[in-house]
């Protein structure tokens, strides 16, 4: 088979690196990946969200699978433009079609979805400028922290969560003036839930499905999550936590109603679903879905897949995943990663990074990378993800960050305490 996969980070180097072990596989493509991905493929200069490239590309490479990676080409359509050109149709898509990418792509969409389906998540109010009154009464009449969602996507940014009831009138007003743009137009307002977050990632066919493991990943930028929200600072899996009691409760409260009711709604859904879940005193509730591999959470998924990935892909496409098989490497895989002084503010690109080929222990995958000549150089904020297996998590991670010594870049900063709330 020959697979063309979207995205240039560390989720499709990951991605990559797994694919490009099957038996199965022809060419590997990546559009338009990274320094990392270019070991495992060959890259190719196109955008995620360039379809008419993309599909031109496909056909002149004759591509069997396009393995979607991020979530924007979802939200656009990408599975739908394949799908409703019969030059194209033949080309099987690993990601939902465009009504289903609307579980990442409006907060509004799936929380009413959740709310239709009787899935546990939080209390909640759709506000645009039409009913801003209705919004802030809902502030007054609400005990904080109060939780502001830009309904659009973000990247990652458009969750605010405040103390109090003057600052929060305030923002909603700033969110709903254009603060995050054209995603803001809409705010939901969600009730805090208390507990500890995990997420929790599933294939599907549209009907049946195989949950992968489980993972927790660190937002933020500072230590004992202190500062901006990042696209994640290091992850770990399996959760110690989540015990068959509790992943017992997710499947039967979150994943299976998700399904049926994608089923219900006659929502075609062929690839990941990731719930963002928070487990509030043994019992799980949904913060948000994705419709695609989280990053950095792929980074330690993946590793412990002990199965050929693409044939798991090929049972999507072909509607018989439930005769797949799904293995699990019974080891704990950690992943730390290093991004470039700054972030997730202004910082600099083109650093060159050292030491790579000196790491012996750990995988490593490249998220915000290039290569120039003959040299690795930083191209983003998050740059190398660090990933090790281990006996528990802090065996792994205890591996990763002497692999996070080694390598070296200019003002590399790296969170030296993932895992420390477990």
């Amino acid at each position: 088979m020959n697979i063309l996969l979207t995205g240039s980070g560390g989720r499709e180097h990951t991605l990559a690196w797994k694919i490009a072990q099957s038996k199965r596989l022809g060419k590997l493509f990546i559009a338009p990946g990274n320094a990392g991905t270019a070991l495992v493929g060959e890259n190719v200069n196109i955008k995620v969200d360039d379809f008419e490239s993309l599909g031109k590309f496909a056909l002149k490479q004759k591509i069997n699978m396009v393995v979607v990676g991020p979530e924007v080409p979802l939200v656009k359509g990408i599975h739908d433009y394949f799908s409703d050109r019969r030059e194209l149709s033949h080309i099987a898509i690993i990601g939902p079609q465009k009504k289903g990418a609307m579980l990442e792509g409006s907060k509004k969409f799936a929380n009413e979805f959740m709310s239709r389906h009787n899935i546990p998540t939080a209390k909640f109010i759709s506000v645009t400028k039409n009913n801003i009154e209705e919004g802030l009464k809902y502030i007054e009449n609400t005990s904080p922290p109060f939780v502001l969602k830009a309904d659009g996507l973000a990247a990652g940014k458009g969750v605010i969560i405040l103390d109090g009831v003057e600052k929060a009138k305030e923002e909603l007003k700033l969110m709903l003036e254009g603060k995050f743009g054209e995603s803001s137009k809409t705010v939901v307002i969600e009730e805090f839930l208390k507990g500890i977050e995990i997420s929790v990632f599933a294939l599907t066919d549209g009907k049946s499905y195989k949950i992968f493991p489980e993972a927790k990943d660190y937002k933020r930028i500072g230590e004992n999550d202190t500062g901006l929200n990042t696209g994640g600072m290091g992850a770990i899996s399996p959760v110690p936590f989540a015990d068959k009691i509790f992943l017992n409760k997710v499947e039967e409260r979150i994943i299976k109603p998700t399904i049926k009711g994608l089923i219900k709604e006659d929502i075609v859904y062929k690839g990941f679903l990731y719930f963002g879940l928070i487990n509030c005193d043994g019992d799980p509730y949904v913060i948000e879905y994705n419709v695609r591999m989280g990053d950095p959470e792929a980074e330690v998924i993946i590793p412990r897949l002990d199965c050929d990935l693409l044939d798991l892909f090929e049972g999507v496409a072909n509607n018989n995943l439930s005769e797949k098989q799904l293995a699990i490497d019974s080891r704990s895989a950690a992943t730390v990663m290093l991004v470039s002084g700054g972030y997730p503010g202004s910082y600099e690109k083109g650093k060159e990074i050292f030491n790579l080929n000196k790491v012996k222990d750990s995988i490593i995958f490249h998220a915000g990378t290039r290569q120039v000549n003959s040299k690795v150089v930083t191209n983003g904020g998050r740059v190398i993800s660090i990933s090790s297996y281990g006996k528990d998590f802090k065996d792994a991670l205890n591996t990763s960050y002497k692999a996070a010594e080694i390598i070296d870049f200019e003002k590399k900063y790296y969170r030296r305490d993932i895992g420390f709330d477990l």
